[in-house]
């Protein structure tokens, strides 16, 4: 029975360790602002260290109206980042007049279409585009929302995404891990992503290369072997045959 006990404890360490207990550091990260009214968290970068055993680590930004700040590099377990690894860049976690909502989304979204946060105004092409009030005119720079204007049509087809509870990428999928706007904002990732690659592909190589070469040595050695016993029983036969005259 005890053994049993101290077998449990074991595991359990052992899958904390590994980055895959039960809380993630976003729980954790909601849990220290349960107080705040409204606040974003943003996946911000994303990174795999180690070849035999893997450790995957996430860094977050936490946006609220009058602050932001990033957190370091947080240990996650590797399903939690397939899970999120498309959505680098965007809003994981927003909460607002105490609602949490967890559907990811391009950063600020969540505030668009808000009267207490901004207005629709009138563009010079004829449509209309949100601004937001003075005291949250820093979500304009801090939370992303540099590619331009969002025109209402953005919104009505960020909200057709949002009530069917799927992740919304832009209008032109511009946003995320895949997205051209993500790509050209955060380079260090790609080039990080593609060292890796780059590691593991030369990796493999080497392999193959060393498969081929020991298969070459040993059909080598098992020419001369053959080509040693076929000389020797020829040197059998015509002492032999010496032998008979």
């Amino acid at each position: 029975m005890v053994f049993k006990q101290i077998i449990g404890y074991v595991l359990i360490l052992f899958i904390i360790g590994c980055g895959g207990g039960l809380e993630t550091p976003i729980d954790t990260i909601k849990q220290n602002l349960r107080d705040v009214p409204e606040y974003s968290i943003i996946l911000d970068d994303m990174k795999t260290e180690g070849n035999f055993f893997s450790h995957y680590f996430h860094k977050y930004r936490i946006v609220q109206a009058d602050k932001d700040w990033k957190t370091g590099w947080l240990e996650v377990s590797e399903d939690y980042y397939n899970e999120k690894e498309p959505f680098l860049g965007m809003t994981l976690v927003n909460k607002k007049a105490g609602e949490i909502n967890t559907q990811p989304a391009p950063p600020g979204y969540a505030y668009v279409g808000d009267p207490n946060y901004g207005q629709w105004r009138q563009h010079e092409n004829g449509g209309s585009f949100w601004e937001f009030y003075g005291k949250y005119r820093m979500f304009t720079d801090v939370l992303g929302l540099v590619t331009g204007p969002i025109f209402r049509s953005d919104y009505d087809d960020y909200s057709s995404y949002r009530r069917r509870r799927a992740p919304y990428f832009g209008r032109n999928k511009q946003y995320g891990t895949y997205g051209s706007y993500t790509q050209e904002k955060r380079p260090d990732f790609y080039q990080r992503r593609m060292a890796k690659e780059q590691v593991k592909k030369s990796s493999f190589s080497d392999k193959v290369s060393n498969r081929i070469g020991r298969r070459t040595v040993g059909s080598q050695s098992s020419s001369s072997f053959s080509n040693r016993i076929g000389r020797s029983s020829s040197g059998f036969r015509s002492r032999s045959s010496s032998f008979g005259k």
